[in-house]
This record gives structure tokens, C-alpha cells and sequence, in this order.
């Protein structure tokens, strides 16, 4: 559209504009998110805000008194919980996807796929070699866990959501995953077949 603007500008005031050229405009249109995506997401920022003021709280105040945290449920501290193992497994899961190990399923969840070490890039052969298969199905388990929580605690802080919209939640995970995911990811379609992210 810009570059439809442009031309015409260059056409109408050509004798004004002398050695007007076309530009290479490009223009990068967010996609429109639905209302139940916009609250979801509000949710889990909410959460991630949440998590990072608990790592953030100081233990004394300054006068050196020792401060006791503000209450939380059972709930929060476990969605807290549960962003700090996602964060924390952060880099061995880039490195999964980047071994072709998991793919982002499309419930919202990691999908493992065989182990094959000797397709593993330089920069990862190291790492490769060294993570065993319990250790590896340790880490999906975790993550996959702390998801689903984060999943619940987002329809249980969102007014409007009940349970039963637990498959649209994971559908808007899986999407979330899939837009963040990096070139070379394996990504599940909604008709369950596999692709690669381009």
C-alpha cells in the first residue's frame, strides 16, 4: 500500500518531485489477535510480571529489618513456579529444537522426537553428546508440566474463561509458540502433521 502511495506521488507531482525514484518499501503488518487471544496473553504477561517482581523483592528494607513477602495462594506460587522451570530449561529446549529433539505440538505442548546425535551442528555436538535420554525426558516432563500450569493458571486469572475453554487456551499457546518459534523449528499443524518452520 505504501509503495501504491509512493508511485502515485511520483506520477502526480513529477514536475515538482524531479528524480523522484521508487524505494524498496516493506511494510510488516501485525496479524490481528481475537478478543479470547488478547485475554489469554494478558494473563500470562500478567504472570510473567508477577514472577519477575518475586525475583525482584528485597528481604530487608532499609533499615535492614528483615521483610516478610506478601501472601500468595497455593495457585500463584505454583504458576510462579512453573514460569521459573520454563525459564530455567529456556536454553536446553532452544537447543532441542535446534537438534530437530522436540517440536512445538499444536496443544501448547513440546513433542520429543529421536535423539539423533550425529546430524548435531558444531556448535552443539558437544552438547549433544553429553545429554542422556532420562535427562532429556527429565527436562520435556518439567517443561510440558510447568506449561500446563501456566495454561490453567491463565483461565483461573481471567474471568471470562472457565475450564471448558482449556482447548482454546492450548490453541492459543500453540500459536504463540509457533510465531516465536525460530527458522528450522518442527511445528505440528492443526490436522496433526509436522512441518518445519521457514
Amino acid at each position: 500500500m505504501k509503495r501504491l502511495l509512493v508511485a502515485i506521488a511520483c506520477l502526480t507531482f513529477a514536475p515538482a518531485l524531479a528524480g523522484c525514484t521508487l524505494a524498496e518499501v516493506k511494510v510488516n503488518v501485525a496479524s490481528e489477535r481475537t478478543s479470547l487471544e488478547n485475554q489469554i496473553l494478558g494473563s500470562y504477561n500478567s504472570l510473567s510480571e508477577e514472577t519477575l517482581l518475586v525475583a525482584s523483592v528485597r528481604g530487608v528494607d532499609p533499615l535492614g529489618r528483615i521483610q516478610t513477602p506478601p501472601k500468595k495462594s497455593q495457585e500463584q506460587q505454583d504458576a510462579i513456579a512453573a514460569m521459573q522451570v520454563v525459564s530455567f530449561h529456556a536454553d536446553d529446549i532452544d537447543a532441542f529444537k535446534r537438534l530437530g529433539w522436540v517440536g512445538e505440538d499444536n496443544q501448547g505442548l513440546l513433542q520429543a522426537f529421536p535423539l539423533q546425535r550425529d546430524k548435531a551442528p558444531e556448535e552443539l555436538k558437544d552438547f549433544a553428546a553429553r545429554y542422556r535420554k532420562q535427562e532429556f525426558d527429565s527436562v520435556l516432563a518439567e517443561v510440558n508440566a510447568a506449561r500446563q500450569v501456566i495454561m490453567r493458571r491463565a483461565i483461573e486469572t481471567n474471568a471470562r474463561l472457565t475450564q471448558a475453554d482449556l482447548p482454546k487456551v492450548r490453541a492459543v499457546f500453540a500459536k504463540l509458540a509457533a510465531d516465536t518459534s525460530q527458522p528450522g523449528d518442527k511445528l505440528q499443524n492443526l490436522d496433526g502433521s509436522w512441518t518445519v518452520k521457514r
